[in-house]
């Protein structure tokens, strides 16, 4: 009898996923390890690979659909000497899960009943089944990176949905879509993706459970940037960054404290032996933090190459389970984008993130004098449940030292 293909659970947590894309058609043969679909989470786009092999004989959930839940059958392979007519009504249409149909939430629908300064802005086209609008998820991303209406574009997909290439082209036209207009300001409602979703979830969360405690100082970067510029000068390819030498100084001060390596467990205190870093990440859809596991262990070298992968497997949405979830401790950096001070939100379960500034040049004292020096501000946020103000203290300051001291990067 045919085999039926189920929603794979792709992390421990997940119930359900938006179906992307099928990568084989009905017909076609597919082999145990075949990359057969392109499943979304709320982390990350992953590919499933078939664990059996045969015909695919159905697609019972067609590409698009979204909160397809895990272990529905989404598809049936049929065995070596089955035909089509073993498929029979193993699937009944009507116990398929439709394709959910996407919508510029309350945009397209107060079309409908508020007055709009141009009436024209609204493609008629795009428009099926009660004013909702068919996109597929790609679709609806690259519209929103581009701030465009998906109710301006015309679908050329199947039964008039909006695919990639419709939102490419209105992205080139020389004429772009009008938003839609509301009142005397107007305003545009923007569909939350599924990581905004959980994301929000999650971070509500933590300030509303977790007790915030928030340390800060500030670490003169000097002796670090001479550093850095010296083994640069000596590497060929790729280059070392500030942030590396942050990852190495964290990972080595957890080691030093491990007192601050922990995460609140309810009825126990977990103590981890490795500093597995969480690295915020900006993507389109918000954030992510994918993790450089036993980092403690690895040279700015190692280091710097495994964030520049990590970082642009998460851009593309390529990130595996394992390079996400976990993690002790979390880094956030936006010094590149020149905020100076910050305090960030915890990600639990881990007890402590740090918040990490821009370096810049300020005036200080030293022995009596006033000079100048660069500066770059820290803010360790923390669970009090967890770690106590002496103990975040003390990771602070071997932070600290190993920035003002960098050669102890390099010898520990």
């Amino acid at each position: 009898m045919p085999i039926s293909i189920l929603m794979p659970a792709l992390s421990p947590t997940m119930t359900e996923g938006n179906l992307v894309k099928w990568l084989k058609k009905e017909g076609d043969a597919v082999k145990a390890g075949d990359t057969i679909a392109e499943i979304e989470t709320d982390k990350a786009t992953m590919e499933v690979e078939a664990v059996d092999e045969g015909i695919l004989g159905r697609i019972v959930i067609a590409a698009g659909a979204e909160q397809v839940a895990v272990n529905t059958v989404i598809g049936l392979l049929l065995e070596e000497g089955e035909d089509a007519a073993a498929l029979g009504k193993e699937i009944a249409p009507s116990q398929a899960k439709k394709e959910a149909p996407t919508e510029t939430s309350q945009t397209i629908k107060t079309a409908a009943t508020s007055p709009l300064k141009d009436t024209n802005s609204l493609s008629q086209q795009a428009i099926h089944a009660g004013n909702r609008v068919f996109a597929s998820p790609l679709a609806r991303r690259l519209a929103e990176h581009a701030n465009i209406d998906l109710g301006t574009i015309s679908g050329s997909g199947p039964h008039g949905r909006i695919i990639k290439l419709d939102v490419e082209n209105a992205v080139r036209s020389p004429v772009g879509p009008s938003a839609l207009v509301y009142g005397e300001s107007g305003y545009v409602d923007v569909p939350l993706t599924t990581i905004r979703k959980v994301t929000a979830k999650r971070l509500t969360e933590s300030k509303q459970d977790v007790p915030h405690f928030y340390l800060t100082v500030d670490c003169t970067l000097d002796a670090l940037l001479q550093l850095r510029l010296d083994l640069n000068a000596r590497m060929e390819s790729e280059k070392l960054s500030v942030n590396d030498f942050i990852i190495r100084a964290v990972a080595l001060s957890l080691i030093k404290v491990p007192d601050a390596n922990v995460s609140w467990q309810e009825t126990t205190l977990r103590r981890y032996q490795s500093a597995d870093i969480s690295v915020a990440v900006a993507i389109p859809d918000g954030l992510i933090t994918p993790i450089i596991r036993a980092a403690q262990n690895k040279t700015l070298k190692q280091l710097s190459s495994e964030m520049k992968v990590l970082a642009e497997k998460a851009r593309s949405g390529k990130l595996a389970p394992n390079e996400f979830q976990g993690g002790t401790f979390t880094i956030s950096n936006l010094g590149m984008y020149g905020i100076k001070h910050f305090g960030a939100i915890i990600n639990p379960p881990q007890a402590c993130i740090l918040a990490v500034g821009a370096g810049e040049q300020r005036p200080v004292i030293r022995d009596g004098q006033i000079q100048v020096a660069t500066q770059m501000t820290c803010t360790l946020s923390v669970d009090h449940r967890a770690v106590d103000g002496a103990v975040g203290a003390a990771f602070l300051s071997a932070f600290k030292e190993f920035i003002e001291d960098p050669l102890k990067l390099l010898m520990a």
